[in-house]
């Protein structure tokens, strides 16, 4: 089946609906999505009935490889993409052309201005995203296949590192062997953080040794051709060298894991169709509060991911967003506790027609 072209016909429905002549997708995320073709510098301009892909010379043969059931229109090297695409918009008679506004730059939108100078260009916002919200099958499987890569990086990891690794060397290994598992690279920078550096929910990766804690924060994203996996894992070291407060410490962090581990079961149970994503925020951060650490729960309970390893739905308290049957996203709750550690724990949820699947099941939590 031919899910690009399924995709676009969605959006063309949606098109009309719009009361638009046209929309020209400039989000090179949103013409991958749209279209299947992953090289760069091109648009896709959607009208009612037809799709045209605008692209230059060095992409011929790769858009007969990846989108051969596509019209195109090729610039030679003495135009560029913005001058063909506004070609194409004249010649079809354009007048009221839908924008991306929220991935053109000024300049970008004034040059268009001026190229497109019969057409009347109105910005928009988040209509292919609202077509990413809900997973096909072919990117559900994509989206499995990057969580192997990341499982499969983690089990070398713990099987090859050693005590006198820091926080960066265990980063550069885990995206080495991201690839040697099959992946294509990391879905974003990989946080390492040893012992009360985990307090940092972004910590970025020091020469902190491995041996100088008892525990480390492992946040890492597999990519596979295309879809990305983002899990957490809280890791406890054989190497510590640590002694002094290291029963106080360790026992307080193997306290809050529990209550972060079943503050994200709470949210995962809440996890169905026609459920909030605020309810959702609600079930972990509840349980999270009445056990005394709610000011220590700083951030959202999760994101969206798939083609982006941030994007819609956004798990947070304050979010609109209605879970349906497809969505992927993360769920995370996390305890920060400065001096001390903090702990986060991870992972990809899939909504199902009658609950959720935890996607990242297979990798195990090691604390």
């Amino acid at each position: 089946m031919n899910y690009p072209a399924r995709r676009r016909q969605r959006f063309m429905r949606n098109l009309k609906e719009e009361k638009l002549d046209a929309f020209l997708v400039t989000s090179p995320i949103n013409v991958c999505y749209l279209t299947g073709f992953t090289g760069g510098s091109s648009f896709l301009l959607i009208t009612p009935k037809r799709s045209i892909l605008v692209s230059d010379q060095r992409f011929t043969l790769q858009i007969e490889e990846e989108a051969p059931d596509l019209e195109t229109s090729i610039r030679g090297p003495a135009r560029t993409t913005w001058e063909e695409a506004a070609g194409v918009v004249g010649k079809l008679g354009i007048r009221a052309l839908g924008i991306e506004a929220g991935h053109l730059s000024v300049a970008q939108f004034d040059k268009l201005v001026e190229l497109a100078e019969t057409t009347s260009l109105i910005g928009m916002v988040g209509l292919v995203e609202k077509l990413r919200l809900i997973k096909d099958p072919p990117e559900v499987a994509a989206i499995r296949e990057a969580i192997g890569y990341g499982r499969r990086a983690f089990e070398m990891l713990k099987a090859m590192m050693t005590a006198t690794d820091t926080e960066k060397d265990m980063a550069d290994a885990i995206d080495g062997y991201i690839r040697r598992a099959g992946g294509h690279g990391t879905g974003f920078e990989t946080i390492v953080a040893v012992g009360d550096r985990s307090a940092l929910p972004h910590c970025p990766p020091s020469s902190r040794r491995l041996q100088e804690a008892d525990f480390f924060l492992l946040d890492w994203g597999a990519r596979g051709s295309l879809y990305t996996s983002d899990m957490t894992r809280m890791v406890r070291s054989p190497f510590s060298s640590a002694k002094r407060g290291r029963g106080r410490v360790e026992s307080r962090l193997e306290k809050i894991y529990t209550i972060v581990l079943q503050a994200q079961a709470c949210a995962i149970a809440a996890v169905r169709p026609g459920a909030t994503a605020k309810e959702v925020d609600a079930a972990a951060r509840g349980y999270i509060t009445k056990a005394g650490y709610g000011d220590e729960f700083n951030h959202g309970l999760g994101h969206g991911m798939g083609l982006q390893v941030h994007e819609a739905p956004d798990i947070r308290s304050t979010s609109i967003d209605v879970l349906q049957a497809g969505m992927v996203f993360t769920l995370e709750p996390g305890i920060y506790l400065p001096g001390i550690g903090g702990v986060r724990i991870e992972d990809d949820i899939l909504v199902t027609d009658d609950g959720c699947e935890v996607l990242s099941a297979s990798v195990p939590n090691d604390f």
